[in-house]
């Protein structure tokens, strides 16, 4: 008998959870350790901001339906992994026991790192469902009293998709309440150019984000660097090329909504062989730890090498559908260990990304993720819009359902002609 340990409850945690059910042994055991027992669809979180969504609407209760499946749900979070001793100290004091350990936290959201950022200081965020909730709230206020509005991410963030959506959502939103001619709006970004997306861009990014920002009045500043932020103003510095500084700016704001850089959660960074030195998760192309091979890591807490030199700190996104390959990947490798063979699959780091506008929005194709690319090439249209929703309804049905299968996707991919972005390659060098 194997017991396989899971540390994380989101997209690819949850994802894993059910894939991997199917493909072990009846003696064997699988347990998914998350801080709390409740699945939240991150991406719908810019709707919750300005209250197209409710908490409810986005949220699926993991117990009982972990519970019909034979999994074992930890909700008290994890404190500590001892990848020596095999072991998960949790929250409480308790110890799990582990065969195989999978790493799939996502981020720890560093606020702290740049004075007043965060929603427990001066700044909304929508990378948590509550910070979202706490958003609207702000946004009701700008509603009965508008100023202006910052909105954007700082230095060493490495997901940029959900700024530019919320800027576009909010503009959107505050047309609807007819309130959008009263609020200035300004976008600040680390990328060296709009459109950059961590992934020195994919198709014409560049050009169809500028246009969609100057259509909908958006100012922007690029290579920014957030040194702090008051109750009602943001500090930014503008730099050069070499890194100097070029300019100077103080943006006052009624609202502001910054996304935060990222790096490894605290049971896992400083581990020695297992995290680089911002505590994401060292993996090779089978998805596991070189130091530590019965540990494997996906997601956003993996570790991945920036796209090129930036004068600022950018870092690379982890998007849904790069997230999935690694979720089959790391569960037809855990199988083939149980089997007493070597992993051989190989997650394709594939990109299909559906950017939300509020009435349009953008979707882009990179194949793979990390330049040079086979596939490259973006798009913009309504149809983006009504697609982001469908997928909504779709991932959160599976979820609800404990169901692996990715048909949705699968038909998306066939109408676009590119199935094979879903493709796990088989290492046959070995």
């Amino acid at each position: 008998m194997s017991h396989v340990v899971i540390l994380g409850a989101g997209l690819g945690g949850v994802m894993l959870a059910y894939e991997i059910k199917a493909k072990l042994r009846r003696e064997d055991r699988l347990t998914v350790v998350n801080l709390g027992s409740t699945y939240s669809f991150v991406p719908s979180n810019p709707w919750v901001a300005v209250g197209w969504r409710q908490p409810k609407d986005i949220t699926v209760d993991l117990v009982p339906i972990l519970k019909s499946r034979g999994i074992e749900l930890r909700p008290e979070g994890a404190e500590r992994v001892d990848p020596a001793l095999n072991q998960v100290r949790l929250n409480g004091g308790d110890v799990v026991d582990y065969d195989y350990l999978v790493i799939a936290t996502g981020p720890d959201l560093a606020f702290d790192e740049v004075p007043g950022l965060g929603p427990s200081a001066h700044t909304q965020s929508v990378c948590q469902t509550d910070h979202a909730l706490q958003a609207k709230a702000a946004f009701d206020k700008l509603v009965k009293a508008p100023g202006s509005v910052v909105i954007g991410a700082v230095q060493g963030a490495s997901c940029y998709g959900p700024a530019y959506e919320f800027a576009f959502i909010l503009d959107a939103a505050l047309r609807k309440a007819r309130m959008r001619d009263q609020v200035p709006m300004t976008f600040v970004t680390p990328e060296p150019y709009i459109g950059h997306l961590g992934l020195d861009g994919v198709g014409d990014t560049k050009g169809l984000i500028e246009s969609a920002m100057r259509e909908r009045h958006i100012k922007w500043i690029t290579n920014a660097r957030t040194t702090k932020a008051d109750p009602d103003k943001l500090f930014v510095e503008e730099v050069n090329e070499d890194g100097s500084v070029k300019a100077t700016h103080e943006l006052p704001f009624a609202f502001s909504m910054l996304l935060p850089a990222f790096r490894g959660v605290p049971a896992v960074a400083g581990i020695e062989g297992l995290t680089n030195p911002r505590g994401f998760v060292i993996i090779d192309k089978h998805q596991r730890n070189p130091t530590f091979p019965n540990v494997f890591g996906l997601g956003v807490c993996v570790a991945i090498p920036p796209v090129g030199k930036t004068p600022l700190a950018v870092g690379v996104p982890k998007t849904g559908f790069m997230i999935e390959s690694m979720v089959t990947a790391t569960a037809q490798n855990i199988a083939a260990l149980l089997k007493g063979e070597e992993p051989k699959a190989v997650a394709t780091w594939n990109a299909v990304c559906l950017a939300d506008f509020g009435d349009d929005g953008i979707a882009f194709v990179a194949q793979p993720q990390i330049p040079p690319r086979n596939v490259n090439w973006a798009s913009q249209g309504i149809w983006v819009h009504a697609a982001k929703i469908g997928f909504e309804r779709y991932f959160l049905r599976k979820v609800r359902q404990g169901k692996a299968d990715t048909f949705y996707e699968n038909l998306v991919l066939d109408m676009l002609g590119i199935r094979k972005l879903k493709e796990i390659h088989i290492d046959t060098a070995e």
